[in-house]
């Protein structure tokens, strides 16, 4: 969208909370936030009683971050209260993962079939495409609270009580109430398919730190970085929250997140048997509405947010996104990889599905009863909370916007106006095509 539309304020549960938080600090009621890397892994050492963290690679993207959260950020009382919050249940799931590996070496034994994967720019319809998918029960898919919370407790007894829906239920509750909107941009609940983003958060990796703090050092620093370690924990922790589940099922996985357009070749380096399902979408829309999921993130955190460095910061990014992308996927076997269009989804969806499963070489009849319930399911959540945004919010013109991706817009064929399903094996970036990557 490139009309009007006003940016949202802070809500007043987020003003409340940057009024008491300093109230109880002062007081010694609840002790102040930390933000520093050493002592943060110090403290969540002497709380769990555990002291190994695993590959110790993780500690280089933490200290980035934590030198960036305090003198990049401008966090407010809320926004450092949730800051370490976030770090600390990092560190302490981490060394709990690390001891179930040590202590169940089954875990890290059991196959990994090579998972199908759902490749997007941020806000380029991986959601639906990802959620459709996981309506068929031959893929194994992540639900929300195993994303936000990948590791049990020690104490955790596969096949009994787990604490994990109803914390991860109360995380995004906090949210929701910190920004109402927040449930609109992505709509979702504890038990609801999710990407895999909160398991490379576990190696403080990736742009779900970018999307709610300024850390502008961080993300640079992150771009220059080869992820590989951090994809590695992720498969380790596919493995913990399959042997969690006590899954006998030997299923390929069904990941997303728009992580992986930075990370292609980490990706398909730990996953190379990896299928890939890239989805397309206007540039203009995916900016915007980058920009707005963004700003309403920021909002709850810092009391001091620019939405035109905003604007500027997701549209490089963006463009970076497609870059990487591109150019990790002249490098790998096209056979391997599908095109489809977030138009088309829009269109008739069934259709792209179907061209989809061909590609997978799979019966789609079996899967297509659930699909249409959670289509069904969806549409009246999808109507009663429409997200609205404007690129002239964040200082961003259309036509701009449409000249800095014309190439990837002519390459994939979103210029052409005619709806009905498009879809293709993957191509190699274009012979003489310059990448920003």
């Amino acid at each position: 969208m490139s009309g009007l539309c006003k940016l949202p304020k802070q809500s007043w549960l987020v003003r409340a909370a940057n009024s008491v938080f300093p109230f109880l600090w002062e007081r010694k009621w609840l002790p102040p936030p930390c933000l520093d890397d050493e002592q943060l892994i110090e403290q969540a050492q002497l709380e769990t009683g555990l002291s190994d963290f695993g590959d110790p690679w993780f500690r280089q993207p933490l200290r980035q971050m934590t030198q960036a959260l305090r003198e990049e950020a401008q966090l407010n009382p809320l926004g450092q209260f949730a800051a370490h919050g976030q770090l600390a249940k990092l560190l302490r799931e981490r060394l709990w993962a690390q001891h179930w590996f040590d202590t169940e070496p089954e875990i890290l034994r059991q196959p990994l079939p090579g998972p199908v994967i759902v490749v997007g720019a941020m806000r380029s319809g991986t959601t639906r495409l990802h959620r459709l998918l996981a309506a068929d029960p031959r893929f194994a898919h992540l639900r929300f609270f195993e994303a936000v919370c990948p590791a049990p407790h020690p104490q955790f007894v596969p096949g009994g009580p787990d604490p994990r829906p109803a914390i991860a239920g109360r995380i995004l509750s906090a949210v929701h109430r910190l920004n109402p909107r927040t449930a609109a941009i992505h709509p979702t609940g504890p038990m609801e398919p999710e990407e895999e983003l909160g398991l490379l958060v576990a190696s403080a990796w990736g742009m779900k730190h970018e999307t709610q703090w300024q850390v502008p050092s961080y993300g640079r620093w992150s771009e220059e970085q080869d992820a590989t370690p951090a994809y590695r924990h992720m498969a380790r922790l596919l493995r913990l929250i399959s042997w969690a589940r006590r899954d006998t099922q030997s299923r390929p996985w069904l990941l997303k997140t728009p992580q992986h357009m930075l990370d292609l070749p980490a990706l398909l380096c730990v996953f190379p048997d990896a299928r890939l399902i890239f989805i397309h979408r206007d540039p203009v829309q995916v900016v915007g509405s980058a920009c707005s999921l963004v700003w309403n993130q920021m909002i709850i955190h810092s009391d001091r947010v620019e939405s035109a460095w905003i604007g500027r910061e997701w549209l490089r990014k963006t463009r970076l996104q497609i870059d990487r992308a591109q150019l990790a996927r002249a490098a790998q076997d096209p056979a391997r990889a599908i095109d489809v269009h977030y138009a088309d989804m829009d269109h008739d969806w069934e259709q792209v599905m179907r061209g989809i499963y061909d590609f997978l070489d799979m019966d789609i009849g079996p899967a297509l009863p659930a699909m249409h319930g959670y289509a069904r399911a969806a549409a009246p959540r999808t109507r009663s909370r429409l997200h609205h945004y404007a690129l002239s919010s964040f200082g961003l013109h259309e036509q701009a916007v449409r000249e800095q991706f014309h190439d990837y817009v002519k390459d994939h064929g979103l210029d052409c106006g005619v709806r009905g399903t498009r879809f293709h094996f993957a191509r190699a970036l274009p012979t003489g095509r310059k990448s920003t990557a």
